[in-house]
């Protein structure tokens, strides 16, 4: 027998096995039991998620020998024909190559001859959504008053494009994403079926990358079971098809955020010389830190993080905090867009893997505004306080980053080097000064002291208000 696709074997034919639509089995099932059938119907929702599949299921339940039945028996003549798409009372349709009103005029003429050999005549179109607004148009009145053996089933991943006045006249259900466990384990039969070994990670991997769709799951598990040889193996999936590998990205993750450019660089180049391309890495390495974001914010959840919470580095939790891992997804989205229109998009990765390394040191903006505000409330307490102690206790557990961050940069002492009590008040009382002058607009020149004061206290100035300045105060 000539070979067939997982996709088309594997379709479901009853609703039943119509994975991960309960709510649209359920309803039919219950519609088509207590007799009370639609003459449209209309089935919205991503690709590959099975509204054609439920058409033809809804299709063959109407137009069963043994009668109308929530569960056809798939023996008889019509139950046959409908699955081989050889029946001549169900009609299916595509809305993209068939758009025009002269397309719709023909069924219009049609519906009125009962059908030939089963209880309904059922017109299935897919992708209406592509039809022109005078096809639309010209189905009104057939969709609102067809003849009572007529059943309109129309299927489209678009809904906003159908107008308001066909939705108005169908009823409407919405197919939904299939959830990554139930499409891990129709692969686990398709296996079981075909005697193929799989590991649980390939097979993970298989049904993550299908983003919720069945038919995109079973389309790449043919392929991968085309080059395994009977075992599917995660090892031989990152070989084959040039993924990077949870191992890799560890230790790149690990190498950047201990600041080690070095082996960051190293670890980067053998990736790509396996035949990794920039933009597959470049995607990996953004869910790699989009995961361990999730794991930092609590997420445990398997199917969201792609593996097991226990395979990330812990390393890596523990020395970035949620808001660097926040900035090192933003950076690797960044350089996939740039890579689109650069002279060299590895040069773009390494640039980015470079900032990734100091990733550690990176101090966001609300660290700065923390840090601001406890510098600040140094400058409003008595005179006989000390600056430093003030900031210990007011500032530092909220701003500690970002004032460790200023005080490397610089090497100007920090005002808990002062000499004297006196020298921490009278730079107090600058640094407020100066603020009050800036916000009142008065200019620069008059804002200055004497060269004798502003030599004592310029470095410390210098320092608080490049902290002040690193950041948007509002």
């Amino acid at each position: 027998m000539a070979f067939e696709v997982t996709a088309t074997r594997r379709r479901p034919k009853t609703f039943n096995e119509l994975a991960g639509q309960e709510f649209v089995s359920a309803t039919l099932k219950k519609s088509i039991e207590a007799g009370k059938i639609a003459h449209a119907y209309l089935f919205s929702g991503p690709r590959g998620c099975g509204k054609t599949s439920a058409a033809r299921i809804l299709a063959r339940s109407l137009n069963c020998e043994k009668g109308a039945s929530a569960e056809p028996c798939g023996k008889c003549s019509n139950c046959i024909e409908i699955s081989k798409g050889a029946s001549l009372d169900v009609i299916e349709i595509d809305g993209a190559s068939n758009t025009g009103v002269n397309d719709v005029r023909q069924i219009k003429d049609e519906v009125l001859f009962p059908p030939n050999a089963s209880r309904y005549k059922v017109y299935i179109i897919d992708e209406v959504h592509m039809l022109s607004n005078s096809a639309f148009n010209a189905l009104l009145k057939t969709i609102e008053e067809p003849p009572p053996y007529i059943v309109f089933i129309f299927a489209t991943t678009e809904l906003h494009k159908v107008p308001a006045t066909i939705k108005s006249r169908c009823q409407q259900f919405s197919f939904k994403l299939i959830p990554i466990e139930t499409i891990k384990k129709l692969l686990e039969e398709t296996c079981k079926e075909l005697s193929i070994k799989a590991e649980d990670d390939a097979l993970f991997w298989i049904a993550r990358e299908s983003t919720g769709s069945l038919r995109d799951a079973y389309t790449l598990f043919d392929q991968v079971a085309s080059f395994s040889e009977g075992h599917i193996s995660a090892a031989l999936i990152r070989e084959k098809l040039g993924l990077v590998g949870l191992d890799n990205l560890n230790s790149l993750a690990e190498a950047c955020a201990a600041g080690d450019a070095g082996t960051a660089f190293t670890l980067l180049d053998g990736i790509i010389e396996n035949g990794v391309s920039v933009e597959q890495f470049i995607i990996d390495l953004a869910g790699f830190y989009r995961s361990m974001l999730l794991l930092k914010s609590g997420v445990t959840k398997e199917s969201l993080l792609g593996y097991s919470p226990e395979r990330f580095s812990a390393k890596v939790l523990e020395t970035l905090n949620a808001p660097r891992l926040e900035h090192g997804v933003k950076l690797l989205l960044e350089t996939h867009r740039a890579v689109r229109y650069s002279v060299s998009p590895r040069f773009e990765l390494e640039t980015t893997v470079s900032e990734l390394c100091s990733l550690a040191k990176w101090v966001s903006q609300d660290d700065l505004r923390s840090a601001i505000e406890g510098v600040r409330s140094i400058f409003n307490t008595k005179a006989t306080g000390t600056p430093e102690a003030n900031f210990r206790h007011g500032g530092k557990a909220a701003g500690q980053a970002a004032a460790e961050t200023a005080a490397a940069s610089t090497s100007a002492p920090t005002a808990g080097d002062a000499q004297s009590g006196v020298k921490e008040i009278s730079f107090a009382s600058e640094f407020k000064r100066r603020i009050a002058a800036r916000e009142s607009g008065v200019p620069e020149h008059s804002r200055q002291k004497d060269e004798e004061q502003e030599s004592i206290l310029a470095p410390e100035v210098k320092l608080v208000e490049k902290v002040f300045q690193a950041t948007v105060v509002k």
